[in-house]
C-alpha cells in the first residue's frame, strides 16, 4: 500500500489533554478546561429539553440537503438558501473547499499562525502553501496579497484570528477584497463571529453580493455550544456553492445536529447571555493583565492570547497541577504565551491568582 508522500511528513491533529485524563494524572476532583474555546455555559436549554425527541429515528439517514436548517439559517442571516453549504463543523467546509479548488501546481495563501486546518487540508491536496507571519497578532494582508499569483486558488482570512483573537476592520478588509484577483476564492472564517463587538467589524455577508469570489464560514461549535454535534456552514454566491457541492459527502451532517442547530438559533437569549458574560469576564481578565504588567492581544473572541515572562509550556504544566487546562503557545508557534478560553467568573478569578503566583515565583 502506498499513501501520498506528503502524509509521511504530517501529523494528525492532537487534541489537548482531556478532563478525565488530567483528573487521573494529577489526582484532582475538578478540572476546568479553558483550552478549546468552548462555551463554558454549555448550550441552549431548549436543546437540552428536546434531546429525547431529537434522538428518535436514528436508523434513518439524515437529510443530505439539510433542507430545514438551510431554510432556518437563510432566514436568520438573510441570504438565499442556494447560498449555503453545510458541513460536519466548519472544519469540513474548509476540507470541501480544499478538495474542490486545490491540487498539485496550485497554491494557497494564509497567515501563520492561524487555524491549522487550512494548511493541513491544502497539503493533503498537493497544493503549495504560502504562509505569511502575523505582525503583532494581525494578518499582514499586504504581504499576503503580494504572495498571490496566477496559480493562487484560495486566500484564507480568519477574523477574529485563532489563536490571537484580533479582528480585521471594515476598511482594511474591504481594500483587500477589492484588490484581490477574481480568480482567487477569498475565504473569511468567522468561527467567533458572535463574540465580535468591534464597531468597525467587516460586513462579510453584505460583501458577498458584490463579490462572486468571496465565501464566509460560520459554526455552531463556539457561541452556540454545539461542538460535540459538529455542524457549521459556508455562505457564498450560488455559483460557488454549486461548484463545492459535488465535493461534499452526501449525509455529512447528522439529523441530531441539524435539529439542535435549529433550536439553538431560536434561542438568541442564550447567545446574548453567553456573549455578555464572556465580555464581562474577558474585560476583568484583561484588567488583571494590565494591573500585573502582563501583555496580551486585544481579543474579539472568547479567548485571550497572553504573553508571559516564562515559557508557555511552563505555565501550562503549572496550571494543570492546579486543575486548569489551557493551550500553550509553544505548540501554536507563539513562544512564551498561552491561549486561555474565557470561563466563568469564579474560575477566571482562581486562574488569575494561580498565574500571578507562578509568574512571581518563576521570574528571577
Amino acid at each position: 500500500m502506498k499513501a501520498k508522500e506528503i502524509l509521511k511528513t504530517m501529523k494528525p491533529y492532537k487534541p489537548g489533554k482531556g478532563i478525565e485524563e488530567v483528573k487521573k494524572e494529577y489526582g484532582l476532583d475538578r478540572i476546568v478546561k479553558l483550552a478549546s474555546n468552548e462555551n463554558p455555559y454549555g448550550f441552549s436549554p431548549q436543546v437540552q429539553k428536546e434531546l429525547p425527541r431529537l434522538i428518535s429515528q436514528l436508523e434513518i439517514y439524515p437529510d443530505g440537503y439539510a433542507a430545514t436548517i438551510r431554510q432556518k439559517v437563510a432566514d436568520f442571516i438573510k441570504v438565499d438558501e442556494e447560498q449555503l453549504i453545510f458541513g460536519n463543523g466548519s472544519d469540513e467546509v474548509v476540507q470541501i473547499i480544499c478538495r474542490t479548488f486545490l491540487e498539485p501546481g496550485a497554491n494557497t495563501v494564509m497567515a501563520t499562525p492561524t487555524f491549522p486546518q487550512y494548511r493541513h487540508n491544502a497539503l493533503i491536496e498537493g497544493a503549495e502553501v504560502r504562509e505569511v507571519p502575523l505582525v503583532d497578532g494581525h494578518h499582514d494582508l499586504e504581504e499576503m496579497l503580494n504572495q498571490v499569483d496566477e496559480n493562487t486558488r484560495v486566500l484564507w482570512i480568519c477574523t477574529p484570528n485563532n489563536p490571537t483573537g484580533v479582528h480585521i476592520d471594515q476598511p482594511t478588509l474591504q481594500s483587500v477584497i477589492d484588490r484581490c484577483p477574481e480568480h482567487v476564492l477569498i475565504v473569511i472564517d468567522e468561527a467567533y463571529y458572535e463574540y465580535l463587538e468591534a464597531e468597525d467589524a467587516f460586513d462579510s455577508l453584505g460583501a458577498i453580493e458584490n463579490h462572486s469570489n468571496l465565501m464566509v464560514l460560520r459554526t455552531f461549535s463556539k457561541a452556540y455550544g454545539l461542538a460535540g454535534l459538529r455542524i457549521g456552514y459556508g455562505v457564498g454566491q450560488p455559483e460557488v456553492i454549486n461548484v463545492l457541492e459535488p465535493s461534499r459527502e452526501p449525509f455529512n451532517t447528522s439529523t441530531v445536529a441539524q435539529a439542535a442547530a435549529i433550536l439553538a438559533l431560536d434561542d438568541q437569549t442564550f447567545i446574548e447571555t453567553s456573549v455578555e458574560e464572556n465580555r464581562k469576564n474577558k474585560q476583568a481578565f484583561m484588567d488583571f493583565c494590565d494591573q500585573n504588567d502582563i501583555s496580551y492581544y486585544d481579543s474579539q473572541a472568547n479567548f485571550v492570547l497572553v504573553h508571559l515572562p516564562i515559557s508557555g509550556d511552563e505555565m501550562f504544566e503549572h496550571l494543570l497541577t492546579k486543575g486548569f487546562i489551557v493551550r500553550s503557545g509553544e505548540a501554536l508557534g507563539l513562544p512564551n504565551t498561552i491561549r486561555l478560553t474565557i470561563g466563568k467568573k469564579e474560575d477566571m478569578e482562581n486562574i488569575q491568582e494561580e498565574m500571578k503566583q507562578k509568574i512571581a515565583s518563576g521570574v528571577k
